[in-house]
This record gives C-alpha cells, sequence and structure tokens, in this order.
C-alpha cells in the first residue's frame, strides 16, 4: 500500500538530516503567498490549477479581503531530491511593516529564507527589513526573483535587459548581506547566480529557473520569451518543463542548511548558556536524545484545542503526554497534544523531535519566545527582539458594560496571538490600552475582535508612544526605604550612542547578567563603553544599562534581584509621564544596608530603588524624545511638489529626492504624531497613485518649544497632576 503524506512527514521528521526549516520572506506585494501556493501544489497539498490564485495560506477573512498577509502560516511538505527525500517545513510570513514582528518571530524557527524581490520593483525598502531580521537570527538566505513575466509583458525586456536588471537585483542583495550580517558570514552568505542560489521566475504563472537547472534541462532565456510571445498560453509549456516547486525545492536542498548544521552557528547566537553544558551540547547537536528544549515563536488559539504553542524544537523528544516545564511561567504541564502542520490544519503524531517546527497543545499561558524545557534551571533562549517597537495607542472600551470581563480575556489573547502589540489593563482606572506598530495594525487588531471575538468596542483617536530620557550627567540621588534604614545612591549618565546601536541592532541582547561574560565584555568594548563598565553592568533593558559600582557591599548578592526589579519598574514608567525610558546608564554608587535581613526585604529596596532612580533622572533633565518615522514615497514625477508640501505640512524633514524615468522617489523623516491619516492625504494628494514604505523608526527629541505642552496634556490624561515624584 502506497504510504500517505502524513506517514511520510512523520517518518522524515525523526532524521534532522532531512529537514529544512525555511521562511518566505519579502516586501509586501511582491509574491510570497502566490509563491508559496506553488510550492503547495507541487507537494500535491492543492491542485495546481488554483495554485496561484487560492492563496491558501491567507486563510482570515480579514487577509482575503484586504489581499494581504497578516499572520504567519506554517506548512510541512515532503520533496524528493535525487534518491533522497527531504521534508521542508515553510513558513509564509507578512510583508507589510505593521506586522513585521510576526516575520521576526518566524526567523527564530526557521535556518534558512527565501527572499523575494520583484523583478520589475527591485529591492523595496521592507525587502531590506526583512534581511536583516533574518541576518539577525543567522538565518541563511537564498534569493528569488519573481514576476519576470512583466519584464517580458508590460516592459518587452531583451533577454540582455533582462539579465542586467537580474544582476542589479543580486548585486543589491549582496550588499545589504554584506552591510548587515555578521563578519564570518559577509561573505560566505552572499548569493551567486552560478552555483544556484539565486532563482527566478513567475509565481503566478508556476514556473521557475535557475542555472544549474537551465544547464541540466538545456533551457535559455529566448525560451522563456518566446513563452509570452503571440499571446497564447505558452507559459503553461514553461511551467511543465520548469516546475516552480521543483526548481526552489531543489535550491533550498542544495543551499539552505539542515537543523544539524544550522545549530551548531545559531546556538551561541540565541542562547547565552554555558555552550559546554550537557544542554548546551545537546541544543548545538540537535540532539533528539537529550533534553527537551522548545521556543514558542508564535500562539493560534483555535477553538477546539485551545491555544496552540508553535515553535521550533531545538533538542530532545517530545511525546504525547510528557511532562514539560515553562521556564518563563515556572510550571510543569502535561503536553496534551503533539502535532505538524499542513496549513491551517495541525496533523496529530505521537512524538516529535529535535530540528522540526511543530505546534503542542497543553502548555498554560505560554507567550511568545518562551523556552519550554524538560530541565528546570535550563537558561532561557534570548527573548525575540523586533526591529519595531509600538508608537501608536489607542485606548479601547467593551460598548456593553456585561462585556466587560470579556473584553479584558480578549486583549489577554490578542497580546498572546501577537506579541508586538503592547496591552495594559489598568484595573483601578478602568481604561484599556492597546499599542502597536501603526493605524493598520490596531484597525486589524479592532475588526478581529468584533468579527473573531464577537465582541463591540469603542476606541479613542491613536495617540502617540514617546520616551522619556536625560539630557546631562545628573547628581547622585539618594533613595531612602519606607523604614528609613536603607539607602542607596545612583547617577545617571546618558547612554554612548555607539552602544545603544549596537544594543538596537541585536548585537548585544537583553538580559541580566548573572556570571562574568568575557564575550558580553568584549562586544561592549568593541561598541565603545569604559572597559571598567563593562565588567560591572548587571542587566541590559530596553536601551539602559544598570551597571553597578559600588564595591566590598557584603549583602550585594543578596539584594541585586530586588534592585534590578525596581530599576525595570522605572525603565518601564519614567518619571515625568509614566512612558518608557531609554538611552541610560543607571549607576549604583554605594548603598547602606540594614544589618537584618528582615529588615532589607522587598518591601524597603524596591521603593528606595524607584526613588532615587526617579530623583536621578529629574536632576539629569529628563525630557521627552518622540517617534520618527523614515519613509519612502513613489509617485509620477508631476506630483513632486505634492509630496514634499506632504511632508513639510507634517513637521516633515525631506531626505532625498531621485527620478527615476517617469517616477520620482522621495525619502523622509516625519514624526509619528503629525502622520494620522497620512495613507488618505496621500492618495488624494497624487490622485491614488502615490505609495509609501516605511524603512526605518527612530526616537528623537521632541522639540523644546512643544515639551511642555505634551507633559501637560499627557500627565493630564493619566490623571498624574501632581508634581513628578
Amino acid at each position: 500500500m502506497a504510504e500517505s503524506r502524513i506517514d511520510k512527514i512523520k517518518r522524515i521528521s525523526l532524521d534532522p538530516k532531512h529537514i529544512r526549516n525555511i521562511g518566505v520572506c519579502a516586501h509586501i506585494d511582491h509574491g510570497k503567498t502566490t509563491f508559496s501556493d506553488n510550492l503547495l501544489a507541487g507537494a500535491g497539498m492543492i491542485s495546481e490549477e488554483l495554485a496561484g490564485s487560492q492563496l491558501a495560506l491567507d486563510f482570515h477573512e480579514d487577509e482575503q479581503e484586504r489581499g494581504i498577509t497578516i499572520d504567519s502560516a506554517n506548512v510541512s511538505m515532503v520533496h524528493g531530491f535525487g534518491d533522497d527525500e527531504f521534508l521542508i517545513n515553510l513558513i509564509d510570513t507578512p510583508g507589510h511593516v505593521d506586522f513585521s514582528g510576526d516575520v521576526t518571530r518566524a526567523m527564530r524557527a526557521v535556518d534558512g529564507a527565501i527572499t523575494l524581490a520583484c523583478a520589475s520593483e527591485g529591492v523595496m525598502p521592507q525587502t531590506e527589513t526583512v534581511l536583516r531580521q533574518a541576518l539577525k537570527e543567522r538565518v541563511k538566505p537564498v534569493l528569488f526573483i519573481n514576476k519576470v513575466d512583466r519584464l517580458i509583458k508590460e516592459l518587452q525586456l531583451t533577454p540582455k535587459q533582462m539579465q542586467d536588471r537580474f544582476i542589479g537585483i543580486i548585486n543589491a542583495i549582496n550588499k545589504l548581506i554584506k552591510q548587515m550580517a555578521e563578519k564570518e558570514y559577509k561573505e560566505i552568505w552572499q548569493v551567486k547566480v552560478n552555483d544556484g542560489s539565486v532563482a527566478f521566475g513567475s509565481a503566478f504563472h508556476n514556473w521557475a529557473l535557475s542555472v544549474p537547472y537551465m544547464k541540466e534541462k538545456g533551457i535559455t532565456f529566448k525560451d522563456v520569451i518566446e513563452a509570452y510571445q503571440g499571446g497564447g498560453e505558452g507559459y503553461k509549456e514553461l511551467a511543465k518543463k520548469a516546475p516552480l516547486h521543483e526548481v526552489v525545492l531543489n535550491m533550498v536542498i542544495e543551499h539552505l542548511p539542515n537543523p544539524d548544521d544550522a545549530q551548531t552557528y545559531r546556538i551561541p547566537k540565541i542562547w547565552h548558556g554555558n555552550l559546554d553544558s550537557q544542554t548546551g551540547k545537546d541544543l548545538i547537536n540537535c540532539n533528539v536524545n537529550g533534553k527537551v528544549a522548545f521556543v514558542c515563536t508564535k500562539i493560534v488559539v483555535d477553538k477546539h484545542a485551545g491555544e496552540v504553542a508553535a515553535g521550533r524544537m531545538f533538542s530532545g523528544t517530545i511525546n504525547q503526554g510528557d511532562e514539560v516545564y515553562q521556564i518563563g511561567g515556572k510550571r510543569k504541564v502535561r503536553v496534551q497534544q503533539v502535532s505538524v502542520y499542513n496549513g491551517p490544519k495541525r496533523e496529530q503524531v505521537d512524538k516529535v523531535v529535535a530540528g522540526n517546527i511543530v505546534g503542542l497543545v497543553g502548555l498554560k499561558d505560554v507567550f511568545s519566545g518562551e523556552t519550554i524545557s524538560t530541565d528546570e534551571t535550563m537558561e532561557e533562549f534570548e527573548e525575540i527582539k523586533h526591529i519595531f517597537e509600538p508608537v501608536i495607542t489607542k485606548a479601547i472600551e467593551a460598548k456593553r458594560s456585561s462585556d466587560l470581563p470579556k473584553l479584558v480575556e480578549v486583549l489577554k489573547a490578542v497580546n498572546k496571538e501577537d506579541p508586538t502589540v503592547s496591552i495594559e489593563i489598568n484595573e483601578e482606572t478602568g481604561e484599556h490600552l492597546i499599542s502597536g506598530m501603526g493605524e493598520l495594525h490596531l484597525e486589524v487588531i479592532e475588526n478581529r475582535m468584533i468579527s473573531e471575538k464577537g465582541i463591540e468596542v469603542n476606541t479613542s483617536p491613536p495617540l502617540v508612544v514617546y520616551r522619556e530620557t536625560i539630557t546631562k550627567e545628573s547628581q547622585e540621588a539618594e533613595g531612602k526605604s519606607p523604614n528609613k534604614h536603607n539607602k542607596f545612591y545612583i547617577k545617571i549618565v546618558p547612554l554612548e550612542d555607539s552602544v545603544y546601536k549596537a544594543m538596537k541592532s541585536g548585537t548585544i541582547g537583553d538580559r541580566r547578567v548573572k556570571k562574568k561574560d568575557l564575550v558580553l565584555i568584549e562586544a561592549f568594548r568593541e561598541a565603545g563603553l569604559d572597559g571598567d563598565q563593562a565588567k560591572k553592568v548587571k542587566e541590559i533593558f530596553k536601551g539602559n544599562l544598570f551597571i553597578d559600582m559600588t564595591r566590598g557591599q557584603v549583602h550585594l548578592m543578596e539584594v541585586i534581584d530586588m534592585v534590578l526589579d525596581a530599576f525595570e519598574d522605572v525603565m518601564k514608567k519614567g518619571p515625568m509621564v509614566r512612558e518608557p525610558c531609554t538611552n541610560m546608564k543607571v549607576m549604583l554608587m554605594d548603598m547602606k544596608l540594614h544589618e537584618d535581613a528582615i529588615h532589607r526585604g522587598i518591601a524597603q529596596v524596591v521603593p528606595a530603588v524607584r526613588a532615587s532612580v526617579r530623583a536621578a533622572m529629574i536632576s539629569g533633565g529628563a525630557i521627552l524624545l518622540e517617534p520618527l518615522q523614515e519613509l519612502q514615497f513613489e509617485a509620477p514625477a508631476d506630483y513632486m511638489g505634492e509630496l514634499s508640501k506632504l511632508v513639510q505640512n507634517r513637521r516633515g524633514q525631506l531626505l532625498d529626492m531621485q527620478q527615476t524615468g517617469e517616477m520620482i522617489v522621495v525619502k523622509a523623516k516625519m514624526p509619528v504624531g503629525e502622520m494620522f491619516g497620512l495613507s488618505s492625504d496621500l492618495r488624494s494628494a497624487t490622485n491614488g497613485r502615490g505609495t509609501q514604505f516605511l524603512v526605518n523608526q527612530s526616537f528623537e527629541r521632541l522639540p523644546t518649544n512643544l515639551q511642555t505642552e505634551i507633559v501637560k496634556q499627557l500627565r493630564e490624561r493619566k490623571g498624574l497632576n501632581i508634581p513628578s515624584e
């Protein structure tokens, strides 16, 4: 009897050497989901006629209505290559920048990425962002140039012009890899036409080619052009000769690593435990017999099974019914179901081993990025760091007061499903705040609450998320504990720009430093931090450092965790308007503690440290930073004047303006607070022919004339009509 597809998946999934975990990532509308459809059709999972138009992995109604991918989708398929069969675990990711958090989380689960670039549009801002996200997690890229049919039908290029276009795109991708990859991967991860790590084709018309495949099958550029001439459907013949799934999956198997190979260099980057320990060796060797290590990268709420935690198995084997430990949640749970993916469907299996992307049911209150293990003492994986932070907030309330308890549950579920959304539920004031990447991000969440969760809500107009920081070195501030027996002396200094950049780029990740870490100390020195301070860093937290400058403190180890908790509290809510803090070195200069441990507990230490950090910030000239976004606008050249007017009317700054043919490309930096309604203004200014893309995001000093006014507004809105504490 023929072996069924699911039986093949079960069989191959037990051998990490025959597994490839890959993500598909690209700029919005460059054809990722159409491309993934083709791969599914090739694996016999959807009909070939529908491939390219079914968009099988956009299975939410709002994704189909808007024609964009909002959630990443997992799918497993089997591909024969030579005499062997391989299991390909694929994640289709969103392209719209408001959903870039999904891309970051997907990159933790995969080892290789197929970067898509549109043949006619080339490398776009979001292509750069997704490539940066992949390289940050040490995920190896290959390149697929899509929509080649447009070069022939619309632009009517000759074979020579087409080759020049391809070379331009390949060079642009390689330049980005050189800029963004770590030293040891800048050269070896370059994509090359001749070795087959570059393919090109048309996902819509189901064909693809690479140089090795063209040589093997005797196909030339001339055949491609002839397939589109005469207005017939010659491309269907091309799709039979060079089916997209075969060319692309051959490229994946040859050029992207298996979990065994990938984990040797990925684990040191994403896990900061002791690599010489047994757990460290199990992770590096992808040991199926080692202790379980699973990282959750996505939570999907299934109406039948409840919460499904999708993620990557880095070591060990999980059987249905096994007991595991949630390291972040500090609880033991029993795994009720173990499954592999098939688009929106999960297929239950008895067990899964290291190297696979799987779904687990039975974990309790799990969050994205949480580590699950059978070793309770295991060091957690590094937090999944998103490239962009939430910059827009809305207050949200249930229309009917009877829906209030349900709203709280739904908000908690939304936060689990999408951790880039920041949710603040204030039980005292009854205010619920939801922060996201942009207007579309919050709109989608709002619509899903109504359509999928069945809850009617009212929302406030969007508000901007600010940051607090200091402008100069503060005085040494004293904080006394409520019982007056403990004193802490804290000084705050602005953080060096080079160190902040290293933290933002992910070279130095957020964590508490438990023991001497020579690699981290060296990374700080390279980034420009004073060598003495680099040795004394106790915590890296959301763009801030906590440094212990004390000497000879006997009880330091007893209180250090409480001190760091208090430091985190103030960094999450600063003294001016309770917004997050950034760009600071908080230094503990000295402390006087009561001899008796009973008088230096959490109730004494935390308020004292909080008070001294806040006082130091105020004496360091605390100010607000506002979020700015660097945008790229494109429109016909006739609208140049309209575009510059649009930017300048919103406190924007023009950075660059270039004309390519009939089109003008404008780069500008704009405050998020002035960007509400920008999309509709852009449409009316350019008669619907202008587009915009986010290139980068930063926080910069709010103009002096607006500081007092914004601080007053925020304090009133948050009910802080009291002098700064």
